[in-house]
């Protein structure tokens, strides 16, 4: 079965970086594509970066374009969000995901992982 486990979330000042890691199982990375959503409190979930499964473009929001990188490990199945400059806004609960298709909106998404929070302190 399909599952997603996410790490590396933590406590970080504002201005610093953090790398997020999503352990990816149960399926091959070409029927999937897989990305990262993030939920702050009192918010709704959005789609922060994705990689297509059928050409592996990369797409971001654009409030982390430039300061966030998604790139994965195939050989080790692994899905890694790079965050650079960080501020307060930032702060969420980071979700790893996978769909057919890349999505930046969670209601197509297919599998999740379970979160990650991310805080920045300013």
């Amino acid at each position: 079965d399909v599952q997603l486990q996410a790490s590396g979330g933590g406590l970080v000042q504002s201005g610093g970086s953090l790398t997020l890691s999503c352990a990816l199982s149960g399926f091959t990375l070409e029927a999937l594509s897989v990305g990262w959503f993030r939920q702050a409190p009192g918010k709704e979930r959005e789609g922060v970066s994705c990689i297509s499964k059928s050409d592996d473009s990369k797409y971001y929001r654009d409030d982390v374009k430039g300061r966030f990188t998604i790139f994965r490990d195939n050989t080790k199945k692994i899905l890694y969000l790079q965050m650079t400059r960080l501020n307060p806004e930032d702060t969420a609960v980071y979700y790893c995901a996978a769909s057919e298709w890349c999505s930046m909106i969670p209601e197509p998404v297919d599998y999740w992982g379970q979160g990650t929070l991310v805080t920045v302190s300013s």
